[in-house]
């Protein structure tokens, strides 16, 4: 019943009570706005609604849980991202579900949509055309591209990472991390790890582990990965080389794993099982042989969900009118999330807040738009509010 309608609709941010209402809003007086956007293109970042609003573009290819569905299947799932947009961080999101999984066509879309909008978030598009999308549109335009079911689930691994190596004083450059699932979400958590220092992190696909012993043809983003990762070239299934690893991160299938390949692992193992709704394996089977466990369901603590990173992400970028969301972005946004949690409140059953802690958002925000501004991205930098501090 909830559904029935959708979640959204439009709301008049201006009273419409008077012919003088009626004249400010629309003729004759909204032609000065008209004039003063065609003689400077930037104003509209301050005179429209892109100034707050961004789009949620997905083809319904790679939906969580329910696969290549369809634009129009799609569509009560992008509503609920808008909706935790404006309910978490703020932001007006408008959904836009395509019928063509053309990765050139959804750029050209995303391209004649832009001056809309004051960012695009990707969803549930299919790897490896996500990747290529993100890139190119990256390339293209003037306002922030991000695909949340990459790096949102990058930035809110690493903020758990991040306080589980303070739980077990465990070392990036040391350990060994084993990530199972080769998609979107395993690749960009792949490379925000190494990014972050860790040196030895091996990736399994359904073949077994990545390494320069295989070949992948034209899949481009394996040969990456066979390249950067797994510097001992281990060989073999996942339970094989999980063996002394320090880090499992599995972002792949349900019940891949046994309480016996936990025990293989490294003293005081992290085990971030995040396949939905069931893991790789349940946290009670292994609760009593890891140091801290994380899941992506709401029922067990340390909830690995996005909606920790993306609301967050999109107000900073937005309130400092940044043109992307680099690196630097998404490293301060994991470092403040990991950083809502004091030191005293610590502790294996939580590693990353809630998400109904209302200072992640805020603390995001304001790392993101300070990050912005130091990268250089930033086109301006909200003065006034205690919230950010360059």
């Amino acid at each position: 019943m909830m559904h029935i309608g959708g979640k959204l609709e439009i709301a008049s941010r201006v009273p419409l009570k008077t012919r003088s209402d009626l004249s400010m809003a629309y003729t004759p007086g909204v032609a000065r706005v008209c004039k003063a956007i065609e003689e400077d293109r930037k104003t509209s970042f301050n005179l429209t609604i892109r100034k707050n609003c961004i789009a949620v573009v997905s083809d319904g290819s790679a939906v969580l849980g329910l696969g290549n569905i369809g634009a129009e299947a799609a569509m009560p799932v992008m509503e609920g991202k808008a909706i935790l947009f404006k309910e978490f961080g703020g932001v007006d999101a408008f959904p836009i579900c395509v019928t063509t999984q053309d990765a050139e066509e959804i750029i050209k879309l995303c391209e004649w949509i832009a001056p809309t909008f004051g960012g695009i978030n990707l969803e549930d598009i299919s790897a490896p055309r996500c990747f290529h999308i993100e890139e190119r549109l990256r390339q293209k335009l003037p306002i922030p591209v991000f695909h949340d079911d990459q790096h949102g689930t990058a930035v809110v691994v690493l903020a758990g990472i991040i306080n589980a190596l303070k739980i077990t004083s465990k070392s990036p450059d040391t350990m060994k991390v084993v990530v199972s699932g080769a998609g979107a979400a395993g690749v960009a958590c792949t490379k925000t790890l190494i990014e972050f220092g860790c040196a030895n992190v091996i990736v399994c696909d359904s073949k077994g582990a990545i390494h320069r012993g295989r070949h992948f043809g034209q899949n481009h983003t394996k040969v990456w990965l066979a390249e950067n990762t797994n510097p001992h070239a281990e060989a073999g299934s996942l339970k094989t080389v999980l063996e002394g690893a320090d880090v499992f991160l599995g972002v792949s299938a349900p019940g891949i794993l046994s309480r016996r390949d936990i025990e293989r692992m490294g003293e005081d193992p992290i085990v971030f099982a995040m396949s939905n709704p069931d893991p790789e394996v349940m946290p009670e089977e292994v609760q009593d042989l890891v140091a801290v466990m994380a899941t992506g369901r709401s029922d067990y603590p340390n909830q690995i969900n996005n909606v920790l990173a993306f609301p967050g992400i999109f107000r900073g970028a937005l309130d400092a009118r940044a043109e992307e969301i680099n690196e630097a972005m998404k490293r301060a946004a994991a470092e403040a999330i990991a950083d809502t949690i004091a030191p005293d409140e610590l502790s294996p059953e939580y590693v990353v807040p809630s998400v109904f802690n209302k200072r992640v958002v805020k603390n995001v925000a304001s790392a993101v738009a300070r990050a912005a501004h130091q990268t250089h991205v930033a086109h301006r930098m909200p003065k006034g509010t205690s919230i950010y501090h360059v």
